[in-house]
């Protein structure tokens, strides 16, 4: 990954395995949500390719890459939603561009995904109306519209205070748990590293490149980098 003549990231290599809660983490400025805007298309590796099922992403034309888009549904850091729209019609957006439904099958499909975020009731309520969490939701149930094979989250918790985080990482273990889906993560949280992801990456600024894969809880102790050790056990007492 790279600007001109820039390395943001370079000899990174991972395997997002089906079904899975994978991390993307890392000190700012390693490139974590740069990462994530390669991986769904918004911006084209300096070098390399991304693969979903052994499918080239960027090998196809643009016809196979958005058909290969169609799979996964996004959640910017910001929820980015439309201020100027209510929750339902934005969770309804992607259905009227990408779908035949009628009026009366798209009202279906946002309660649904409303509810399933914990948001029944509040369709005609404006971003500006509701919590910070809850825009985050409601962002997830936008994400959620299409029933993607694929959520990649954008820092899901930032800007949240420890019990809206908390609710927000239960919410992505149920979908997970119950839908089945496939959900990479951005994220320097570690109550949120700890308390969902199944595997993870991290990116050094530094060296500018991937120096641990695995399981957070794993690497924890046997990380060989001391870097990933410390990113792991912030906030933790100094002993003397």
């Amino acid at each position: 990954m790279g600007f001109g003549t820039y390395v943001v990231q370079r000899n990174v290599s991972f395997t997002v395995r089906q079904g899975e809660i994978f991390v993307i983490m890392g000190d700012s400025g390693s490139g974590k949500s740069t990462m994530l805007k390669h991986m769904i298309g918004l911006i084209r590796p300096a070098r390399g390719d991304v693969f979903y099922d052994g499918d080239s992403f960027w090998g196809g034309g643009t016809d196979r890459q958005m058909a290969i888009s169609r799979r996964f549904g996004v959640l910017f850091q910001s929820g980015a939603l439309w201020s100027s729209m209510t929750l339902a019609e934005n969770v309804a957006l992607p259905l009227g561009l990408y779908t035949a439904l009628d009026a009366r099958e798209v009202a279906e499909v946002v309660s649904l995904k409303l509810a399933l975020v914990g948001l029944r009731g509040f369709e005609e309520y404006y971003p500006s109306e509701i919590s910070g969490g809850m825009r985050k939701r409601a962002g997830l149930a936008r994400a959620m519209a299409l029933d993607p094979d694929i959520l990649f989250l954008d820092e899901p918790s930032a800007g949240l205070d420890p019990l809206s985080s908390h609710r927000l990482d239960d919410l992505i273990l149920e979908l997970r748990d119950n839908l089945g889906s496939t959900v990479v993560i951005v994220t320097h949280e570690l109550a949120s590293i700890f308390a969902i992801a199944d595997n993870a990456v991290f990116l050094d600024a530094e060296s500018r490149t991937a120096i641990a894969h695995g399981d957070p809880r794993v690497l924890l102790d046997e990380a060989e980098s001391p870097k990933v050790r410390e990113f792991l056990r912030r906030g933790e007492p100094a002993h003397a």
